[in-house]
């Protein structure tokens, strides 16, 4: 299955550590989804997943919850593309 990531963005502060957001596309899925991840460390991440939009069906979300759940590649695409939407520091 593949996987088309429409946009992405992150944040981080001291108080709240990393905070992102992916909107991506599952292939074969009417609705797009949203994944809002979160970490203090930018190690150990959780996450809760949504449809972006419109609601789609049950069976579709609870697909893309296991595909996230058994595959480790699948979860740092999605990891990666938050991450890379992060605003530089300048020091």
């Amino acid at each position: 299955m593949n996987v088309n990531i429409i946009g992405s963005r992150m944040t981080h502060s001291k108080e709240s550590g990393y905070v992102g957001h992916v909107e991506f596309q599952y292939e074969g899925h009417e609705a797009p989804y949203e994944i809002t991840l979160h970490s203090k460390n930018a190690k150990d991440w959780s996450y809760s997943l949504l449809f972006s939009k419109e609601s789609g069906s049950e069976e579709d979300i609870l697909a893309v919850e296991e595909r996230l759940e058994e595959d480790d590649d699948f979860y740092d695409l999605l990891v990666n593309a938050a991450l890379q939407s992060l605003p530089r520091q300048e020091g």
